[in-house]
């Protein structure tokens, strides 16, 4: 049976601004969301969209994330969670390793008979993560990698011991190998320190550190938690670890990631570690972006997290750290939680929200809407930087893209469009769409064929690293400019504990493109254009000339 194919008429993309046409095959199995979004059809027909005023992106890539995975099923599991970055427009993921058994490669002990049983047989999480799919027979939507936890146990007793994960490293045969080390959920203790950086750099992998250690306390110290009666957790508590970390950095060389950094002062160190030219980076997250402290007073567990939600002041030093490029990269943390342990109140309840589903759109709203940022640093921000971190291939189309050519086999994208030009006579072709500004619908542009890229034994969700030789060909098709209100009802994870429910949004991903096929699409149906569907795969005549000039160009198939 042929596959389902959707065809992309005037898509952008992300690297040039061009507009070209783009052919996407769909994945057997994919996602779907929203009802009467755009699939392609089971018979193999092809559905053509009118993707004006869409940009064709990098894969988002979110190196901070919390699947439960084994151990706590009740809050999210890898195919929830998997599902929930789909439709986040995400492409590849990086586990943390709180897990249960913690994420350290170590076997558990044989008496331990509920682990073994819950891992499917398999004697430590980090084998139970890299054989998820064929042990519980699905096809997940993602790619993912591992973050092994930086302490056995992540008790942060004792160093994880590196023979216990070398196997997972890169080039010992994982598909999702261990690429980071942390103990996220806690800073890595001092005593540990050294030698936790001594295995990162025998393994060449990043350390990855919860910046923040507090005793005590729920929010962020200041008026908002005096109001409320509630124990505060004061900025010190962060920039204590930073410093600290900055001085790891300093004197062994390791790089050194910082995670979720939230206040000022913050910021200020790290500024003055790159200026001095360490191997820093660092994250912060959509909620430290868009919210301060006083949420709390209104959502209550929903805004408790780990670090806190700090000042208006530093939500502003936040957007301004963005803004400079201090901060690297953005990441969701999400980190979800039963419905019962976040109604167990402030002092109770969990730390943590989920994010992978909103983070483009409210990153979108604040950062770009809000005049910080343009849409290609967001795109840095979510994309390219953390895809760096990880050590991720990044997806380039100039050699996949098909030229337009004319009669006389010049090509027309780079023609000149003045009056009576090749160029301007290739913009003309239903010419009247036009009327509103925009470039016609059916005018003459490059290709971009997904559908004749020869798929390799890469499944959607192999890790692909820089070094890999399969081509990755993974994309979030992104509306910049598409309105939505955050319903969690909604949702793909199993969790529902986030602070965004009613925000109204702009900016979403309409579909997520793993190793050139979609997984998943919220493509709404009232952007296909009306009589386009065919029932051979090909296109109708009144837009085939869109691609049949390409034939021309190298032997690239129409």
């Amino acid at each position: 049976m042929t596959a389902a194919v959707v065809k992309l008429l005037g898509v952008q993309l992300w690297e040039t601004g061009q507009t070209v046409d783009a052919i996407v095959p769909v994945c057997p199995g994919r996602l779907m969301d929203d009802d009467g979004a755009v699939a392609g059809a089971p018979d193999g027909s092809a559905v053509v969209v009118d993707a004006r005023g869409m940009v064709l992106a990098p894969g988002l890539h979110d190196p901070h994330v919390h699947f439960r995975d084994p151990g706590q099923l009740a809050k999210e599991t890898m195919v929830t969670g998997s599902a929930a970055a789909a439709a986040g427009g995400y492409t590849t993921v990086l586990i943390m390793p709180n897990t249960v058994p913690a994420l350290d490669g170590a076997a558990v002990a044989p008496s331990d008979t509920a682990d073994i049983e819950a891992m499917h047989g398999r004697w430590s999480s980090l084998d139970y993560l890299e054989n998820y799919e064929a042990d519980n027979g699905v096809q997940l939507p993602v790619r993912y990698a591992l973050c092994a936890a930086a302490s056995t146990g992540r008790d942060g007793a004792q160093a994880s011991k590196y023979a216990d994960w070398q196997h997972g490293l890169q080039g010992f045969g994982f598909r999702h190998p261990v690429i980071a080390l942390s103990d996220d959920g806690a800073a890595v203790p001092a005593d540990i320190l050294d030698e936790v950086a001594a295995n990162c750099l025998k393994a060449g992998v990043p350390f990855i550190d919860h910046c923040e250690h507090h005793e005590s306390g729920v929010m962020t110290e200041g008026e908002t938690s005096r109001r409320l009666g509630l124990p505060g957790i004061p900025a010190s508590t962060e920039t204590a670890i930073i410093e600290r970390d900055i001085d790891l950095a300093r004197r062994t060389g390791c790089h050194v990631h910082l995670q979720h950094v939230s206040c000022a002062a913050s910021f200020d160190l790290i500024r003055a570690a790159k200026a001095e030219g360490l191997p820093v980076t660092c994250e912060t997250a959509p909620h430290y972006i868009a919210l301060n402290d006083t949420a709390v007073e209104r959502l209550g567990t929903m805004a408790k997290m780990n670090p806190p939600l700090r000042s208006e002041e530093d939500r502003q030093a936040t957007l301004r750290a963005i803004a400079d490029g201090t901060v690297d990269m953005i990441a969701t943390d999400h980190a979800p939680h039963t419905a019962e342990e976040k109604a167990l109140g402030m002092l109770k309840a969990p730390n943590g929200i989920i994010g992978l589903e909103t983070a483009y759109g409210v990153c979108r709203t604040v950062l770009v809407e809000g005049g910080w940022i343009d849409d290609d640093r967001l795109i840095e921000l979510m994309s390219v930087a953390p895809a760096r971190l990880l050590g991720s291939a990044e997806p380039s189309v100039d050699s996949l893209l098909a030229p337009l050519a004319d009669e006389a086999g010049e090509r027309v994208h780079d023609a000149p469009t003045g009056p009576g030009s090749a160029g301007a006579d290739a913009a003309v072709a239903g010419g009247a769409d036009a009327a509103d500004g925009r470039e016609p619908l059916h005018a003459r542009r490059d290709l971009l064929d997904l559908a004749a890229v020869a798929h390799t034994g890469v499944t959607t969700s192999d890790f692909l690293s820089a070094d890999d030789t399969a081509t990755p060909l993974d994309f979030t098709l992104l509306d910049p400019h598409a309105e939505w209100t955050v319903d969690p009802e909604g949702f793909h994870s199993k969790a529902r504990n986030t602070p965004f429910a009613g925000m109204e949004l702009t900016g979403r991903p309409m579909a997520t493109v793993i190793g050139s096929r979609i997984v998943f699409t919220r493509i709404p149906a009232s952007r296909i254009i009306d009589g386009a569907a065919t029932t051979d795969g090909s296109l109708p005549d009144a837009i085939a000339h869109s691609v049949v000039a390409h034939s021309r160009d190298d032997g690239a198939a129409a």
